[in-house]
């Protein structure tokens, strides 16, 4: 792909270039299996790649992810900062697994923290959202959660999530969303607004919604709580 983009003429093709070499990197380090962008049946990366973004545990044979701090709690959303030769790549991690990655109250909240304070942070280069949860990206809003709420939360919330997205697809620096399983709803409105998508071959995308005459984009998705 790189080479292709390379013999393009001026400067697109370095452009091009320069982007293809950008989703080979962060595909090595998202893991097995992830391919580059443009289709599907394109070449995996490989656990060769995979495997250098790895780097050993003083004092143990384990392996750990190259990351400046590892993660202490189960929180519903990892901020972490590349290192080294990655330096200015950051990876927001979804880790819902007990709800298949949905939107919370919390979730949003977090998302909404963590990319107002990317957006100005001259030193991040580029942001990957993915899941660290195997097999499922996001499924989309919590209905669990918010068929618990009250009536007048119910708008409030679902701007919030509107909101959010349009944070991240406004983003000042190039955002890649790393999808792996399923991506519904407002999950795939969230990889819809980062700009460019790597996914799995075991990825599964659909806006179910419109199974209930609603419109994707957050509008009116109480109904689907009902």
């Amino acid at each position: 792909m790189a080479a292709a983009a390379a013999a393009a003429p001026g400067a697109l093709g370095a452009l091009q270039a320069g982007r293809a070499r950008l989703v080979a990197a962060c595909c090595a380090r998202l893991g097995p299996g992830w391919r580059l962008p443009g289709s599907l049946t394109g070449p995996r990366v490989g656990p060769a790649m995979w495997a250098r973004g790895w780097a050993p545990v003083a004092g143990g044979s384990a392996a750990r992810r190259g990351y400046s701090s590892e993660v202490k709690t189960e929180d519903e959303l990892r901020v972490r900062y590349l290192e080294e030769e990655n330096r200015g790549i950051v990876v927001l991690g979804i880790n819902r697994a007990y709800a298949k990655n949905s939107f919370s109250k919390n979730l949003v909240k977090m998302l909404s923290k963590a990319v107002d304070a990317l957006k100005s942070d001259k030193k991040v280069r580029t942001i990957i959202v993915r899941s660290e949860v195997p097999g499922i990206f996001c499924a989309g809003a919590d209905l669990k959660e918010r068929v618990k709420m009250n009536p007048s939360e119910v708008g409030p919330f679902v701007s919030k999530i509107r909101a959010v997205i349009n944070e991240i697809a406004n983003l000042p620096v190039p955002t890649i969303a790393a999808i792996d399983g399923l991506a519904l709803g407002g999950g795939l409105e969230l990889a819809l607004a980062c700009d460019i998508r790597v996914a799995a071959s075991s990825a599964k995308m659909g806006l179910v919604e419109t199974k209930l005459a609603i419109i994707p984009g957050g509008e009116r998705k109480e109904i689907a709580a009902h």
